[in-house]
């Protein structure tokens, strides 16, 4: 399948290379981000395994922390920008994801993907 879902981009390792990778140009070690992010140096170490993928809120506070995109965590095509938060209706439905069940999230990220690919194919035709 050419289209990849968000579900699978969050199961690679690109989340924890790149919280690696923003951490070290930081000069930071694990304890110092979970102190900022208010999470456990544990934790931080599982994510940067690949062991787990942080929760949405923890993303939210890692892309805040390292003034990145979200995008740019969880994708291994985007390109580093600023992370922005004037949309808090977007950060408040990212939040209530995590309530949903995992058949709804999975529906969720489907939609959300097929965004993404329309978005692709749209920057690609117009380079025509």
């Amino acid at each position: 399948m050419v289209q990849s879902s968000i579900r699978e981009w969050l199961n690679m390792s690109i989340i924890g290379d790149r919280i690696r990778l923003l951490r070290k140009e930081k000069n930071w070690n694990q304890a110092e981000l979970a102190e900022k992010i208010e999470a456990d140096s544990r934790q931080i170490s599982r994510y940067e395994k690949g062991k787990v993928n942080p929760s949405v809120e923890t993303l939210i506070k890692i892309a805040e922390v390292f003034d990145v995109s979200f995008d740019y965590l969880l994708s291994e095509d985007s390109t580093r920008q600023p992370f922005q938060t004037d949309d808090k209706e977007l950060l408040k439905y990212m939040k209530n994801i995590q309530v949903l069940d995992g058949e709804d999230k999975k529906c969720l990220y489907h939609i959300i993907d097929a965004f993404f690919t329309r978005n692709k194919i749209k920057s690609f035709a117009s380079k025509i």
